[in-house]
């Protein structure tokens, strides 16, 4: 009996020797985002929100290492294998942009991390391959938001459209989604035109664009270099339809556009109107309390949509690490493993930008809920029926 009773408690000093040691081991999260370079009114937000995200999840202390890649696929490369192999970290979010996201997805994929991506376009996650597997998205697929852009379209009467966008991943995924959106809708594109990023000029696009004389141009761009085409549009004495995708939703684009942008459509993530929505949508609190605890920390009216990615990502990997922990210990390839796992199994879970129910298919997880239409108006976001 003695005997037992000294092995039942070895057992039970074991146990919370081994409980003591899991909880010593903080989980660490990583983020490499566009703090700098042309998206830099995208990845400056993002960095903030880490600033209001808590230092525990399930009562397990959390450690973040926040890097700059300069809207650079190649420093996003050196920034998550930093933050992987030195920093030792269990989950790595960002970039911004797409050509950063699709770079880093690589490496995530070769090391064994989840990597939740803050860019948009729908070809870092579909279709999934092996590598995509290790790939999640906190940003609307492109698809979602050009189904919505092509049937207000339709609704307005718009029968021929023009497309410039970036000449980048983003531009490529946007143009093959408003192809395949504007058909549906009986549209016709009449014009193709493309630009880079860091471009300051996009007149000799623009009078293409003119030419072929569209119901309306959508500019398949995001942050601020988005504003250069319609104003350069304007400029020029286009009167059609502007339309913009969600990559433009923030207040950089509306400063740097100006009057010029005055009336433009474009769909956003709820959070964006999250003051002018119904009490009833449940995306409203989330949306809310996350803009009230952005600008006590960074001023009034600082809160962006894509600041909002940067702490979507965070709830999701919130709601995934209680089952990680069953697992395996921070820091173990065990625990990535179900990390993983869990943020492929995510149901109705609230964000800011709508309600995610991801699946080993669908590695964003979001349906119409986490689209509205919008216009600008008088400078500011104005939600539309």
């Amino acid at each position: 009996m003695a005997r037992f009773r000294a092995t039942a408690l070895l057992a039970v000093l074991a146990g919370v020797a081994f409980a003591a040691s899991a909880a010593a081991d903080p989980i660490r999260i990583g983020m490499s985002v566009a703090s700098t370079g042309p998206a830099a009114s995208l990845g400056i937000p993002q960095r903030s929100t880490v600033g209001i995200l808590p230092p525990q999840i399930a009562g397990q202390s959390v450690e973040y290492f926040v890097l700059d890649d300069g809207t650079d696929a190649s420093r996003g490369v050196a920034n998550i294998r930093k933050l992987i192999d030195e920093d030792k970290v269990d989950a790595v979010i960002g970039s911004s942009a797409t050509p950063a996201s699709a770079a880093m997805s690589t490496v995530a994929a070769e090391k064994g991390v989840p990597l939740i991506v803050l860019a948009a376009s729908a070809s870092l996650i579909v279709p999934m391959t092996p590598e995509k597997r290790w790939v999640f998205k906190a940003p609307q697929n492109d698809s979602l938001m050009a189904d919505a852009i092509a049937a207000d379209m339709a609704k307005r009467g718009v029968r021929t459209l023009a497309f410039i966008g970036f000449n980048d991943g983003y531009g490529d995924s946007w143009l093959a989604e408003t192809e395949r959106a504007a058909k549906a809708q009986g549209i016709r594109l009449v014009d193709v035109e493309r630009y880079a990023r860091s471009d300051t000029s996009v007149t000799g696009q623009v009078l293409k664009v003119m030419s072929a004389k569209p119901d309306a141009v959508l500019v398949g761009a995001a942050g601020t270099p988005a504003a250069l085409p319609q104003k350069t549009l304007k400029e020029r004495g286009y009167r059609g339809l502007y339309y913009q995708t969600h990559g433009a939703a923030n207040a950089d684009f509306l400063r740097v556009g100006g009057k010029d942008v005055e009336g433009t459509l474009l769909p956003v993530g709820p959070v964006v109107v999250a003051a002018q929505l119904p009490d009833g949508n449940p995306v409203k609190p989330v949306a809310l309390d996350y803009i009230h605890r952005y600008e006590a920390a960074n001023g009034a009216a600082s809160a962006t949509a894509f600041g909002a990615h940067a702490y979507d990502a965070f709830l999701m990997l919130q709601a995934a690490i209680p089952a990680a922990l069953q697992a395996g210990r921070p820091g173990t390839a065990e625990f990535r493993a179900a990390l993983r796992d869990a943020l492929e199994g995510l149901h109705e879970l609230v964000l800011t930008h709508g309600i995610a129910n991801t699946s080993a298919q669908d590695h964003n997880g979001f349906d119409a809920r986490a689209r509205v239409m919008v216009t600008i108006r008088d400078g500011g976001w104005k939600l539309l029926p």
